[in-house]
Parts: structure tokens; sequence; C-alpha cells
């Protein structure tokens, strides 16, 4: 089929290339001249595992390209799909403007029926004010339907998620366009949703903040686990067991980061109030994440009593493994709350640390995990990366000032390290 993606950010660009990867043919659309230029050239504005050899390839193959023209994507395309941002607003609803600025220049440019698909997540009713400005802005008067798709994407494992779905769900105002949306996801063989729109656009958001819900509960527990001398792994393998409950999203942590689980959730309270209903439940995962931040700092601080002057490694930027998403990442959040203390930081994040430069200022990016260590008081663990449980233990022992490790991410095992000499201070153990 022919398709058009209008963004390539994590959402669009994962999205066309899988796409182009079963055999559709797909044009990705971006305002920024500059991606458009560097993607044609072969290059990546972001990092996810495997989809630059997908996009190198299906670009080879003439089933992949790129334009700043969004006129050129509709023209070429029968299905346009909307994944641009859909940035937080500081009260926590969602910023439209880039989808309504879409959806006027898809308007403008259709000449004949389209399928206009909502990939970004957007609050329930997106849809309706969707179509009604392309039936505004549409001068040539021709028919279309609008529909709802939401992404189910992990960063660090999107190109994954989208070949191998849990599940496609997809809105409609109509029987006309399921067809067409059904044969784009024919060949991913994933079971397939369809419900009306404002169902579509409400099952992300509910989905994302029950997933909030879940990593601020075994928080919360480890908060108990570290009262009562238990060990939250062995609490959440114990829950996990569970069939009804399972273990992935049991992991105690800083808390969740990125540029979905905290939006996502700010927003569904926003519209649930909107609605007239005040969701506490996720007023409270909200403070619960917040909190689990807050008593790490204060860990430390106990350990290490004044932190102005002190020197301490920080391994870890992105916001969780195998990306270099820097977006409302937690491990950014406790560098900047170190800085603030008056500590010196010595940083190192295998994928992150251009983007970290960014938002991450007034201290030294080091090349080598190894390195981090060296003439720091402390070493601290911010994020998930499998190669961090590969660090040189001995050896970071001996270039600390003191053997102190603050694991925020529960890498190590408490005895082992301990029996190596370290002052060890982990989550919920």
């Amino acid at each position: 089929m022919k398709l058009t993606i209008i963004g390539t950010g994590y959402v669009g660009l994962v999205t066309g290339a899988c796409f182009a990867e079963v055999g559709h043919h797909v044009v990705c659309v971006d305002c920024d001249e500059a991606k458009v230029k560097m993607l044609r050239a072969g290059g990546m504005p972001i990092y996810e595992p495997g989809l630059e050899e997908l996009v190198k390839k299906n670009v080879e193959a003439g089933r992949l390209s790129f334009t700043a023209s969004t006129q050129e994507g509709v023209e070429k395309s029968d299905v346009i799909f909307i994944a641009v941002p859909t940035p937080p607003m500081p009260d926590g609803s969602v910023d439209l403007s880039f989808i309504e600025r879409v959806a006027r220049e898809i308007a403008s440019s259709m000449t004949s029926y389209k399928i206009i698909v909502d990939k970004s997540t957007v609050p329930v009713k997106t849809g309706d004010k969707v179509a009604e400005t392309i039936k505004r802005y549409c001068k040539a008067k021709v028919d279309f339907d609008v529909a709802s798709n939401p992404e189910f994407l992990r960063e660090g494992f999107a190109v994954d998620d989208l070949m191998h779905p849990d599940r496609v769900v997809i809105g409609v105002r109509s029987q006309r366009p399921v067809q067409a949306m059904k044969d784009i996801y024919t060949p991913f063989n994933a079971p397939i949703i369809v419900t009306d729109i404002n169902s579509a656009e409400l099952i992300k958001h509910a989905a994302n903040s029950f997933l909030a819900l879940k990593i601020s509960y075994i928080n919360a527990v480890s908060v108990i686990c570290e009262a009562t001398g238990a060990n939250v792994q062995e609490v959440a393998n114990g829950m996990g067991m569970d069939n009804r409950i399972g273990r992935r999203f049991l992991d105690a942590s800083l808390g969740f980061g990125g540029s979905c689980f905290p939006k996502d959730l700010s927003a569904f309270i926003q519209i649930s109030e909107q609605l007239g209903y005040d969701f506490s439940l996720l007023k409270e995962v909200q403070r619960i994440n917040d909190g689990q931040m807050d008593r790490f700092i204060k860990k430390i601080i106990e350990t290490l009593w004044v932190l102005k002057g002190k020197k301490i490694g920080v391994l870890g930027l992105a916001f969780k493994q195998n990306t270099d998403d820097v977006r409302m990442s937690p491990a950014i959040e406790l560098c900047h709350r170190l800085q603030k203390e008056g500590a010196i930081l010595r940083v190192y994040d295998p994928k992150a640390m251009e983007k970290a430069k960014a938002v991450l200022k007034d201290v030294t990016y080091v090349d080598k995990m190894n390195d981090v260590a060296e003439g720091c008081d402390a070493l601290v663990i911010a994020t998930e990366w499998p190669e961090f449980k590969k660090l040189d233990l001995e050896r970071a022992r001996k270039v600390l000032t003191h053997p102190i490790l603050f694991d925020g991410r529960n890498l190590f095992d408490v005895k082992e390290m301990e029996a190596l000499g370290f002052i060890y201070k982990s989550i919920g153990r």
C-alpha cells in the first residue's frame, strides 16, 4: 500500500521503516529540512536498536523515502499517519498545535479520498477535532475518513514492538476505512481490535497510566522492604509469578521518566478533570514517583553528609536503556539535584551523551565507563544499561576516594558488593 507518515521522531521513523519492511511503500514527511537531508544521506537523528539498518535497507529497496513537503506526502499516498509531537503543557494538558497544523496542511493538499490516521498519543475526542479541521480547510471538498491507531512502542525495543505487536488498535467513525487499515497490518500477524475513535484514544492513556501505576506500586513496596529488611526483588519475583500480575514493570528504581509515562499520566488526569472526575489514584502515582527520587537523594546525603565540593561519578543519562533519549530522564534530574547540592559530576552514557550536553552543563563527560569513578567520592548508577553490570568493580573500588556505590537500578547483588568492600546502597534491599 502507499502510506505517508508525517513526523520522523521515535514513533514516525520506526513506523515508517517497519511498514516499508513488510512491503508497503512509505513516504516519511518532516518539516525539519535538515533532518530530511540527514535521513536522505543515511544519517540517523535518534538511536534505536535495529532502526538504522532497517531504514538503510528499505531506502535502497525503494520502499522508503523522505521529504519536507506535506503536499508531496499527501499526493503520493492513500493513507496518511500523523505522528507529530504532542508535548505537555505546564498544567499537564497536551499541546495539540502540531496536530492541528498538520491537519490543516493535509486538508489543503487533498484532491481525492484519503484516510487520515492519528498515530500520536492524543486526548480523547481529538479525532473529532481533526475531522472538523480537515473538513473546514479542505478546499477541494473531497471525502475522507479519520481513524485512530495509537502506538504502543517502548523506546529501546520499538522495532521489535512494531514488528511483533501484542495487538493493533484501530478506532474509526465508520466502517469505510476498516479494511484498508486491516490490510496495512495483515503482514504483522497480530490481533486487531476495531473500535470507536474515543475508545481507541482512551486505550493508550489508560494503558500507559496503568503501567506507571504498576511501577509506582513496586516503588512504594520498596520503601516497606527497606524498613523491614526485606528484598524488593524477591517480593517482585513472588508477585510476578502470579499470571494475573506478571513480572514486567515490577522493578524498583529511581522512578519512571521519558516522554511517555509522565506526559500521558498528567494528560489522563487533566482529561478526567475536564470530564468532571477527580482521578486521585493517578495523582498518587505521580506523588510516589516524585518521592522515589527524593528518597534516593536523601540516601546519598545521609551517606556522604555534605555534597558541596564532593566528586560523584554518574553512570547513565538516558531515561532508560537502549535509547539516547534524555527527555524527562530521572538520571538527568538526579544530576541536576546533585549539582544543586554543590556536587561536582563525572558522567557517562553509552548513547545519550551528545543529547545530554544540551540539558546538562558544567559536568565532565567521560568517554569510558570504567573511567567515571576516577577520583570520585562515590559512584551512582542511574540508568539500567546492561553493560553497567560488567563494570570493573575491583578497579572502581581502588580509584574511588571511598568505595561507595549508590545503585538506583539494583544491578548488583548486595552481599557480593559488601564482600568486595563497597558501601553499597540500592533500592528496597
